[in-house]
């Protein structure tokens, strides 16, 4: 179905066009329309207009005003101050705008007319290590944006860029090599869990790391095996090829409990770039875009210096001739424009590695592979804190592990349901649990600027009051229990109704959400999305308050607040999905 175009779009149109037939001088003129307290929207471009055609600003606004048509969409118009227009919409025009995105699947929101490729680069744990709670933002900002970008018409590609590679696997194999039973399952046949693959490989890791610290001859054995690591030998790769296996059955188990779908296609790590390293290096040795410095090859930067004032360069390739992460990140770079015919690039990356992805991104730009037509961007986001507002740790000092704390969420979330369930089973309890559980821990993290560090405070994100997803969610379960009660009534819009003002808010509010999602998918701002949302609760809160819905006056009056329930429990659920959150029918 065509998309709708939002009363607010409406409006702008009639106000454009009396402008123009105003000032044709003028040409296509944008009328600032904003929402506004004093009335439904407010349009401030006259004031910028009548300073450029030299005239008196509220006599033009009161030409423009007569210029345009009342009645259908516009109720009534009126020039306040110098000539600010303050504007009403009908009832009707709300009921009906309202009734047309409830007769589309998609909500009446339009498609991005400039959809392209975007690859999303997040989620991007390490293997044989544990995921900790810094592992949490990118997963979940990123699985937001995936599903943001989507729902606009981009096609969007998922890139998960684990850490896989490197010199820590020479001392992993030797040791495996050695003690070849290390990652054996406890039954001996089948996959193991999450928690015993993961049991495995910290039990490997630390075992290595202690002989590779105290034997001078494992430490040898360990390196000359990175080196048959990077020359390809069979042996070598199989070992190595365990390892990640056994991280991945762990990384699942993980992405499973935060409700992420993750595709094994879409997991291509360090690793898969090797065979383009040496290639990446030559482009930009050639192009004179990376020189030799002390045996390395390095890009240099005058923007970018060190303490001593002296230029910090991206080191390329190691003057051992190993490679660097920025060979890596280039070659993956040259992949994503060339293979995948990306033309943006999305990095979900800790913010302080801003400068490394700075200098990388000039790097690309200087060898063409970035262009005005193909972008990357760092999605920068801060860190999560403890409740004391700093680096949020165990009591001994130690990182969080992501499990333990997607459990505790789970759990203290439970114990909310259970109290306020009042025919829910143990199993509808403990499913509850986790969609509210995870859902919260979501919410928090969306609902703060990507950019910001936030405080990491399960008390608050369970919560059923406040900007929690607890709130919204509850939110939802309240409609589908009225909608469950209408019995014979059925949601059906009647535009000749008055409405109240609540219902008004509410009806405004529903009508602006495609023109949030698509603003939320253009800034890579996944918060503007919860506080829409956050927004849309509220409203309904108070609709609810206000509105007796099954109780009021009339058979007609009940059929549009049901119609007004309706369609904001969809616009909920749609929203709080392209979030990754559920939204269970029953609390």
């Amino acid at each position: 179905m065509a998309s709708v175009p939002s009363l607010a779009s409406s409006v702008e149109q009639r106000v454009s066009d009396a402008l123009a037939s105003a000032l044709p001088e003028a040409g296509a003129a944008d009328p600032l329309l904003r929402r506004s307290d004093r009335a439904d929207f407010q349009a401030n471009g006259i004031l910028a207009l009548a300073k450029k055609a030299k005239a008196n600003p509220r006599e033009l606004a009161t030409t423009v005003v007569e210029a345009i048509p009342t009645g259908d969409l516009i109720k009534e118009i009126e020039v306040s101050g110098p000539g600010f227009l303050n504007i009403t919409v009908s009832d009707e025009a709300i009921i009906k705008t309202l009734s047309a995105r409830a007769a589309d699947d998609r909500l009446g929101v339009p498609l991005s007319p400039s959809a392209g490729t975007t690859v999303i680069d997040y989620a991007q744990p390490n293997v044989a290590k544990e995921m900790h709670v810094g592992h949490l933002r990118s997963a979940v900002i990123g699985a937001a944006m995936v599903e943001i970008l989507e729902f606009t018409g981009e096609k969007v590609v998922r890139r998960h860029h684990i850490g896989d590679w490197g010199t820590q696997f020479g001392m992993l194999i030797q040791y495996l090599l050695e003690h070849p039973h290390e990652l054996d399952h406890k039954d001996g046949e089948g996959e193991a869990s999450g928690e015993e693959a993961m049991s495995n490989l910290n039990r490997l890791y630390k075992a290595s790391r202690a002989l590779f610290d105290s034997d001078e001859e494992f430490k040898t054995r360990a390196r000359a095996r990175v080196v048959d690591l990077q020359a390809g030998d069979e042996e070598t790769l199989a070992l190595w090829q365990r390892f990640v296996d056994e991280s991945k059955i762990y990384f699942y188990s993980v992405f499973n409990k935060l409700d992420m779908d993750i595709q094994d296609p879409d997991v291509v790590g360090e690793s898969g770039y090797n065979d383009m390293l040496a290639e990446t290096c030559k482009l930009l040795e050639d192009s004179g875009v990376a020189v030799r410095s002390n045996g390395a090859l390095c890009v240099f930067f005058d923007e970018y210096k060190g303490p001593d004032g002296n230029p910090t360069p991206l080191i390329v390739q190691k003057s051992d001739g190993g490679f660097g992460y920025a060979a890596t990140d280039l070659s993956a770079i040259r992949d994503r424009v060339g293979n995948l015919k990306a033309d943006t690039l999305i990095y979900v990356v800790d913010a302080r590695q801003g400068l490394h992805f700075k200098m990388v991104f000039e790097t690309a730009r200087r060898a063409g592979w970035l262009n005005e037509d193909v972008k990357a961007v760092q999605l920068a986001f801060g860190t999560v804190l403890g409740k004391d507002g700093k680096p949020f740790k165990t009591r001994e000092g130690e990182t969080v592990r992501l499990v333990d704390l997607l459990d505790e969420a789970v759990e203290r979330a439970a114990s909310v349901v259970r109290e306020k369930a009042q025919d829910l089973t143990e199993e509808e309890i403990a499913e509850r649990g986790a969609q509210v559980g995870i859902g919260a821990v979501k919410y928090a993290d969306l609902s703060t600027s990507a950019s910001r560090d936030y405080k990491f405070d399960l008390d608050q994100m369970v919560s059923l009051t406040g900007d929690t997803s607890v709130y919204l969610q509850y939110a939802y379960a309240r409609i589908q229990s009225i909608l469950r009660k209408a019995g014979e009534a059925r949601p059906a819009a009647h535009p000749e109704l008055e409405l109240a003002a609540s219902e008004r808010g509410l009806g405004l509010h529903l009508d602006a959400f495609g023109e949030l999602v698509a603003e939320a998918a253009a800034e890579y701002a996944p918060h503007k999305l919860a506080a829409y949302l956050y927004q849309l609760a509220s409203l309904y809160t108070a609709f609810y308050a206000e509105c007796p819905v099954l109780k009021a006056d009339t058979p007609e009056q009940v059929e549009n607040r049901l119609f007004l329930c309706e369609l904001t429990a969809r616009t909920l659920n749609k929203g709080m999905a392209l979030l990754g959150i559920r939204t269970p029918e029953k609390l």
